[in-house]
């Protein structure tokens, strides 16, 4: 495609160019500026929103599902598995980059793409940083069973949140961890997060080819706006 663009064009671009715009400032900036337009456009102010989080391979060895599904299966036969692995893991190469995506279940847009490279709660913590910057207000959330603790609970203010406790909950800590119980029923609106992760993969691909830190944050982000952006054109 690099060929093409450059007969077409008589600008000489190399793979490296490329490479390179994913580290500019400019180039981020604008990206950023265009998932706010998206928004604007769409006139998103408040939403019913669900929020999931999924891990993109950095090798074509290892596919994020596979490997998630082989980490429980195991766990389940060996109960210090989990344990021995992230032991073991800390002392090997980087293998997945974590996405988080608040969505507003009304026209399946990402109102905050948020991405991480050590964990999927670091990658939620940046999804609502960007929810509050671009100000879209929660009325309501869809989270998964790893996110019903009360501390998480109690940082969504007034939104109601739909999602199923630990297995360890217990009724202890603030009325808003209490209340949750009631809007259990709403919980399968979480499958569009889901839903949305594997259209994203189906299009896009399931690797990231960036290596720096960085570039992957950018090429995450990317992935977003371009969900926004076919999601805007089918509606």
């Amino acid at each position: 495609m690099l060929d093409i663009f450059s007969m077409l064009s008589g600008i000489d671009v190399s793979y490296k160019t490329i490479e390179r715009l994913y580290s500019d400032d400019d180039v981020i900036a604008a990206i950023h500026n265009l998932h706010v337009l998206i928004l604007k456009t769409r006139d998103i102010k408040s939403s019913d929103a669900t929020g999931d989080g999924t891990g993109y391979s950095l090798t074509v060895k290892k596919n994020y599902e596979s490997h998630a599904q082989h980490l429980k299966d195991m766990a389940k036969e060996n109960p210090d598995y989990r344990k021995d692995a992230k032991e073991s893991n800390s002392h090997r190469r980087r293998l997945f980059a974590y996405s988080f995506a608040i969505m507003y279940l009304e026209t399946r847009l990402y109102i905050a793409p948020g991405s991480y490279m050590k964990s999927e709660r670091n990658a939620y913590d940046r999804a609502m940083d960007l929810l509050l910057f671009v100000g879209v207000d929660m009325d309501s959330i869809c989270l998964d069973r790893y996110y019903s603790s009360p501390s998480y609970m109690d940082k969504l203010g007034n939104t109601k949140v739909f999602v199923i406790p630990k297995r360890n909950a217990t009724l202890n800590g603030s009325q808003k961890w209490k209340d949750t119980m009631k809007y259990l029923e709403q919980y399968h609106q979480r499958n569009n997060s889901e839903s949305g992760f594997a259209a994203d993969k189906k299009t896009l691909g399931w690797n990231i080819a960036q290596r720096r830190d960085d570039r992957i944050d950018s090429a995450l982000f990317c992935t977003g706006v371009w969900h926004n952006l076919f999601n805007m054109s089918r509606s």
